[in-house]
């Protein structure tokens, strides 16, 4: 088990290693100075991106560029309130072109009447970098490969959540309507461990918030096992689900009461987007923080799958699973593998928590609910208790998502996606990788 672990760590760890360091230059602070540069300069002049750089201490950047013809090379430093990301165009503090200080009153003109305005986002001269070289395609094809990149985070996220339903549900039978909650408490913690961990390199800041997060998350679950789900563990499904739902409601709770009704924001990590193919004028763009939560789920959902089916915690599952007073009789503690059960399931309840609040830089307690449930939905789709039907179901709930959100009006996507599960259910009750006619336990 150690060893499947660590190789997850060393994996994801390489894997976001390859993006580079230049990924760590905070995008909003680079993206905010270089759409000053149109409001600075000739209202014909043609602004060509050369370099962008760091300030040490994170609070600001430095942007070299030229406008054309035999012009010099100019430079523009800004300076911002605090390290990371900037929340509001007001913190710039500080601008300098070519060494000359903006003054007071032109710094206050700029980000009123400019940076704050949906044109300037539209001037701004180099968001992706030089894209004459990307491959050039359809643009059917290309639209369709942006939207299937756009659903990848969250096809991950559902994945790890349809997966902790499923192994709870194929060890006990019972549906756990806290994970989102649980989701939502380690994304809580992923943005805390983010915080500690301010101003340093991107690893330790993804190490650590990857940390806190399955440590907050398992917590919970490992609680929960003790002083809810064991002593109702001869109890009816329906009392079992009801007490789940007091759970899911009683951690949103107290997320609420200790960390605030307001979102946590946290400085996304690797999310420079770059170009990946083009047609005409429309840029296919990804970045590397979408690739490393696919890899991320899919590096735990490897390890999961070898755990099941290699380790002693794996055989003694299984063997609880499909009979559980015979597995007593050979031995088998039901209350040590209930509780790791629980634990292992809240802990990729962590993990998801972790991917959604490092990818979207934010957390709050209020989609909680919704995300357990969509993640409900994944499960049954793949089939619930089946974990790689689990991750299947997540993969298809999260391209369903962008597809609908591309062609469709998004006010009908939730609508949309429990369409499609009750239409699936009719088709094939056990789910896409489940049985027929499931048994009820």
């Amino acid at each position: 088990m150690r060893r499947v672990f660590l190789a997850v760590v060393l994996l994801i760890t390489g894997l976001l290693a390859l993006a580079g360091r230049d990924a760590a230059l905070e995008t909003d602070q680079a993206r905010l100075c270089r759409m000053a540069i149109p409001a600075l300069s000739a209202a014909d002049a043609r602004v060509k991106i050369l370099a962008e750089f760091e300030d040490d201490d994170r609070k600001g950047v430095i942007v070299d560029y030229d406008l054309g013809s035999d012009a010099p090379t100019h430079r523009i430093q800004c300076r911002f309130l605090r390290a990371g990301r900037p929340n509001r165009s007001e913190e710039l503090v500080g601008v300098a072109v070519d060494g000359e200080r903006l003054d007071e009153t032109r710094r206050y003109f700029l980000i009123r009447f400019w940076l704050a305005t949906p044109e300037a986002r539209a001037a701004d001269p180099s968001p992706l970098g030089d894209v004459g070289h990307l491959p050039q395609l359809p643009f059917a094809i290309a639209y369709g490969l942006q939207q299937a990149i756009n659903g990848v985070p969250l096809a991950a996220v559902y994945a790890l959540l349809a997966a902790a339903y499923s192994l709870v549900y194929g060890l006990i039978g019972r549906i756990n309507l806290a994970f989102g909650a649980l989701a939502a408490a380690g994304g809580y913690g992923a943005a805390f461990g983010a915080t500690l961990m301010a101003g340093t390199e991107p690893l330790p800041i993804l190490a650590l918030g990857g940390a806190y997060a399955v440590f907050v998350a398992a917590s919970w679950g490992y609680a929960a096992s003790r002083w809810v789900f064991l002593p109702l563990a001869r109890a009816s499904g329906q009392i079992a689900l009801v007490a789940t739902i007091g759970l899911g409601l009683f951690v949103e709770e107290a997320l609420r009461l200790t960390q605030g009704a307001q979102l946590s924001w946290v400085s996304p990590i690797f999310n420079q987007p770059f170009g990946v193919a083009r047609a005409g004028d429309f840029v296919v763009t990804t970045a590397w923080n979408a690739w490393g939560a696919a890899a991320l789920a899919l590096g735990v959902g490897a390890s999961l799958l070898a755990l099941m089916r290699g380790s002693e915690f794996g055989r003694q599952w299984r063997a609880l699973s499909d009979d559980a007073l015979g597995a007593q009789l050979f031995g088998v503690d039901p209350k040590a593998i209930f509780a790791i059960t629980f634990t292992l399931a809240s802990a990729l309840a962590g993990i998801a928590g972790f991917v959604m609040t490092m990818f979207y830089g934010a957390v709050g307690y209020g989609a909680a609910t919704t995300l357990g449930l969509k993640a409900l939905v994944a499960a049954i789709l793949g089939g619930i208790g089946s974990l790689p039907g689990a991750f299947l179901g997540g993969l298809i709930i999260g391209g369903f998502e962008a597809i609908w959100s591309a062609a469709f009006p998004i006010d009908y996507r939730d609508v949309a996606v429990f369409a499609l599960l009750a239409i699936l259910l009719t088709l094939r009750p056990g789910g896409i990788l489940g049985q027929l006619d499931p048994a009820a336990r």
